[in-house]
């Protein structure tokens, strides 16, 4: 499915996008993980011995300088780039009337202009070859959100709409982009507070429409498809996988 291609996924070491690092080199891609600390390398490593192509650069996609050398560096290395994953990025919630800048600027930097600068330079190179995907993950945030989230439901939307211009910037030169927007998904971190708060375990479930939670392989699994030449009809799209939160108008226990 992604025999000898060459995947990027930022933040790729832990959460989401350490599901997507492993469904990709499971369907035969290298991927080259980046994170802001050397964390991950153990993951990275673990792979590789198990016989997968992965490989670790610690990159802060907060830094346009580390953001250019980390690109240059894969070049360097493997001569072309197949799919960039734009995963990395950063959740803060705040009071509307006491959003500070310094965390508004914290929430641009590291979900909006990373995914563009990464998106710009690995473009470049993905034009002399051609061909080239560039999946964007996002958030249902982008379409519903909640008191709190105002800044972070920003950069997300902001995200996707980015992906829709950028899809025809890119497209005549062979390159799709596309947006994967999750919803709640039991992560490590989330797993843990489900397994403390039973209670909270359910209403997370009562949220969905399927009364399910994503897992990080259901989110995974649509990644890699995304990337893959099974979707070569699919650009300028956001796929929204949130277990159809977005999809309600309100709570029904409030129609009741």
């Amino acid at each position: 499915m992604l025999k000898n291609k060459i995947v990027i996924v930022t933040g790729g070491c832990s959460g989401i996008g350490w599901g997507i690092s492993q469904a990709a080199t499971a369907v035969g891609a290298t991927v080259i993980a980046c994170q802001r600390s050397l964390n991950g390398q153990d993951r990275i490593d673990t792979l590789v011995s198990k016989g997968f192509e992965a490989e670790f650069i610690q990159c802060d996609i907060s830094k346009p300088d580390q953001i250019a050398r980390f690109i240059e560096d894969v070049i360097a290395k493997h001569g072309r780039i197949d799919a960039l994953v734009n995963n990395a990025g950063v959740t803060i919630e705040g009071d509307f009337f006491d959003f500070p800048l310094e965390k508004l600027e914290t929430l641009w930097v590291t979900n909006q202009r990373s995914t563009f600068l990464l998106s710009q330079a690995a473009a470049h190179h993905m034009r002399k070859a051609g061909k080239g995907n560039i999946l964007n993950i996002s958030s249902n945030h982008s379409h519903a959100s909640v008191p709190g989230y105002e800044m972070y439901a920003a950069t997300k939307g902001a995200i996707s709409a980015m992906a829709r211009a950028m899809s025809w910037s890119l497209g005549p030169h062979g390159i799709r982009v596309n947006t994967l927007s999750p919803g709640l998904t039991m992560t490590e971190a989330v797993q843990d507070v489900a397994d403390n708060n039973p209670t909270l375990a359910k209403a997370f479930r009562e949220l969905h429409a399927t009364k399910e939670v994503s897992t990080v392989e259901d989110i995974a699994n649509i990644a890699v498809f995304l990337i893959s030449d099974l979707a070569k009809a699919i650009t300028g799209q956001e796929i929204i996988a949130d277990q159809g939160v977005a999809a309600q108008l309100c709570p029904t226990d409030q129609l009741k």
